[in-house]
C-alpha cells in the first residue's frame, strides 16, 4: 500500500471477530492520530453477506427476498405465461438472484434450503396449467431440478474440473485422494474425508462433496461428457 501510496480509511475500516468473542480492539494511526476500527457482525462483499458466525441465513433471507421482488413484477407484467415464455424469464430474472456465488454460501441447514426452495415452488406455479399439479410434476414438464439437486451438481461437475487438471487450481489445496483399498466398482479418484468438528468445517466445498463424488461410477475425459454421464447417473442424488 505504501508503494502506491494509498492510505487507509478509518471510516471505511472495520473488525469481523470470527471464531471468537474476545474483547479485542484494533487502531489506525494516520497523520499521528489513532482511530479505532468500528467493529461488526456482518458485512457485505461483493455482493455476499459474511457474518461472524460463518452462517449463510443472511444471504439465503436476502438472495429469496431479491428473487420473490422479481417474481411479483413478472406475475404483475405477464398474465398468461407459458411453459418457453416461464423458462426464459425463470432463468434469466430469478434463478441468479438464488445462485449468485452460491459455491461460497451454500445453505447446509434445512431452514435455509428451504427458503431457496419455496421461491422456485412459487415460481413454477406461474404457469396456469401446471398450477393444479405437485411441485415434483411442475419440476418434470419444466425439465427443471430442485435448487439443492442442481447445486450439487454443479460442485460435481467443478470438482471434476479440479482433479482432472481442466482448472488452472492446485487439486492439493482441496482435496486428498484416498490411499485406501478400493472395490472394483467406481472411479480411481476417491477422495478422503477429513473428521471435521465444525460444521462450518463439515459443510464446507472440499468437504460437502466427498460423499457424492465417491459414490460416482468410473469418469470419462471431457467435461461434457462427465456432464452428461452425471445426468444419467442415479447414485449420486441427494
Amino acid at each position: 500500500m505504501a508503494y502506491w501510496l494509498l492510505k487507509f480509511n478509518p471510516d471505511k475500516c472495520k473488525v469481523m471477530h470470527v471464531g471468537h468473542n474476545h474483547p479485542t480492539e484494533y487502531f489506525i494511526e494516520q497523520d499521528s492520530k489513532l482511530s479505532k476500527l468500528a467493529e461488526v457482525t456482518e458485512e457485505k462483499d461483493l455482493g455476499i453477506i459474511n457474518t461472524y458466525d460463518l452462517k449463510s441465513a443472511r444471504q439465503c433471507t436476502e438472495a429469496a427476498k431479491k428473487a420473490s421482488t422479481v417474481l411479483i413484477l413478472i406475475k404483475r407484467h405477464f398474465h398468461d405465461i407459458n411453459i418457453p415464455t416461464f423458462r426464459i424469464l425463470y432463468k434469466t430474472f430469478v434463478r441468479p438472484h438464488l445462485e449468485y456465488c452460491v459455491q461460497v454460501w451454500s445453505p447446509y441447514s434445512r431452514k435455509d434450503i428451504n427458503t431457496l426452495e419455496r421461491i422456485q415452488m412459487r415460481a413454477t406455479k406461474l404457469v396456469p396449467e401446471l398450477r393444479h399439479l405437485t411441485y415434483d410434476e411442475r419440476l418434470h414438464r419444466l425439465d427443471l431440478t430442485t435448487l439443492e439437486k442442481r447445486r450439487l451438481r454443479g460442485e460435481l461437475i467443478e470438482t471434476y474440473k479440479i482433479l482432472s487438471g481442466k482448472e488452472s487450481i492446485d487439486s492439493a489445496k482441496f482435496f486428498t485422494l484416498s490411499d485406501g483399498p478400493h472395490n472394483l466398482r467406481g472411479h480411481r479418484y476417491k477422495l478422503f474425508k477429513d473428521r471435521s468438528r465444525l460444521n462450518v468445517r463439515k459443510f464446507f466445498f472440499s468437504q460437502r462433496v466427498v460423499d457424492s463424488w465417491n459414490k460416482l461410477p468410473a469418469h470419462v475425459e471431457t467435461v461434457n461428457c462427465f456432464k452428461r454421464r452425471l445426468d444419467e447417473c442415479s447414485s449420486w442424488g441427494i
